[in-house]
């Protein structure tokens, strides 16, 4: 039987567990993964990089390793380019800092293709939104925000200590689970740097946390219980939140809104809005008003027969008539439905006559490492099961272990997770360097 060559773009959550899945059953050269970045982080955990409340060289995933041990191929660069009749994806070259070549461009033949290459930033036009302010859509990103964050508490430090008042002003534009999980996670790591080298800062009046909403509360798409036990942990946390609060301009110094109102920052995060990577509309592939690829309910690219997308670049309908949510677990389903799809017609077998759809079992948002709120079941049951606190944070944390049992399998996860429980026993709470 002739082998059929697999590529998946896109190494996030959906496109890893695809890869790995697959690569178990069909081996390394029929499955391959191309990526741009060298290790793999879970994106809900990105506030925490942010923070510095998780090391990202610890957490980490090296997709080099993730193949070996799973058995499909990795493949390092951005995808760049789509050669439709001849079945050809182009992967644009490797870079270092300076701009030196570190590997050059190539093609790469497939059967089938599938492009989970997520999400990025969407400024919807608000002026310096792009120029002045960071969004946490990779772990660079992230990385880069938890770095300018030390400098900015280590300039207060030093201000302190010649008398002179000595402060940092973060605004986080956006309040949904981003922008809601960086602000408890900041303040949280806020009091802990505080006992780590920031011994004169007040950790809750000299490091000040802004969080802005436009719509009358945060957390919007979940339930209000939900919304509102978020709001009321946030401000125990003395954690400002404003809504109904339309930005209208950002300025190196401050955030401004439509009512004229300002908010002094020294840095901004911006957690209000996602749109697919530009790449997508140069491809010659079908898109949706926002960017993403049309796709039907078999997840399969309108007008192909051969390429289908997944995550949140892929716009796929719902059997109500709407939109399936850009959500992690969102891309879990549909790499577990393509996984069996992929295998049967790698087989030469039919791909099961069954539509993928959409069972929301709920969201769970992170306030810390102490507490989390969210609601359980989603639209699996009329009635919705609340949960908060110590049991909802402990649930927030098995999905991160989910995931990992997906790509590493049980036994690795295990020794992971015990492994990381000691480590962090042994080392600072907070990442300094």
């Amino acid at each position: 039987m002739k082998q059929v060559r697999i590529v998946v773009v896109g190494g996030g959550a959906g496109g890893l567990e695809l890869a790995c899945k697959l690569g178990r059953k069909l081996g390394a050269e029929q499955v391959t993964l191309v990526d741009q970045q060298l290790f793999h982080i879970w994106k809900p955990s990105l506030h925490e990089v942010a923070a510095g409340t998780l090391d990202i060289h610890q957490e980490g995933l090296s997709y080099e390793m993730l193949a070996h041990d799973n058995r499909f191929t990795f493949c390092l660069g951005a995808m760049a380019s789509l050669d439709l009749p001849g079945k050809q994806l182009g992967v644009a070259a490797v870079l270092d800092e300076h701009g030196e070549e570190l590997v050059p461009a190539r093609t790469l033949p497939f059967d089938q293709l599938v492009i989970a290459v997520g999400s990025t930033a969407h400024h919807f036009n608000v002026p310096g939104a792009a120029e002045h302010t960071l969004s946490l859509n990779r772990p660079a990103d992230a990385e880069r925000f938890r770095q300018r964050m030390l400098k900015l508490l280590t300039a207060a430090e030093l201000r302190k200590s010649a008398g002179k008042e000595g402060q940092v002003r973060i605004v986080i534009i956006g309040g949904g689970a981003t922008g809601v999980e960086l602000a408890a996670e900041l303040r949280e790591a806020s009091v802990v740097h505080s006992r780590y080298g920031y011994r004169r800062l007040d950790p809750h009046r000299d490091v000040q946390i802004t969080l802005l909403e436009g719509a009358d509360r945060i957390l919007a798409p979940l339930p209000e219980k939900v919304s509102e036990a978020a709001t009321r942990l946030l401000k125990e946390r003395q954690v400002q939140v404003e809504t109904g609060c339309k930005v209208a301009r950002i300025t190196p110094q401050q955030v401004e809104d439509a009512t004229g109102r300002t908010f002094a920052a020294d840095l901004v995060v911006w957690a209000a809005g996602i749109k697919s990577p530009e790449v997508l509309a140069t491809l010659g592939l079908p898109t949706s008003r926002s960017g993403q690829l049309q796709v039907s309910d078999r997840l399969m690219v309108h007008g192909q027969t051969d390429i289908y997308a997944l995550g949140d670049c892929a716009a796929c309908p719902t059997a109500e008539g709407g939109w399936v949510p850009p959500r992690a677990q969102a891309a879990h389903q549909q790499a577990s439905y393509l996984v069996t799809a992929l295998t049967r017609r790698a087989m030469g077998q039919a791909a099961p006559d069954r539509p993928y759809v959409y069972q929301d079992h709920g969201s769970l948002v992170s306030l810390g490492t102490q507490s989390s709120v969210g609601n359980l079941m989603g639209n699996l049951f009329r009635s919705t099961w609340y949960v908060q606190g110590l049991l909802a944070r402990t649930m927030y944390v098995s999905l991160h272990l989910m995931h990992h049992q997906a790509v590493l399998g049980t036994l690795r996860t295990g020794v992971l997770a015990v492994a990381r429980f000691l480590v962090k026993r042994a080392t600072p709470l907070v990442k300094l360097h």
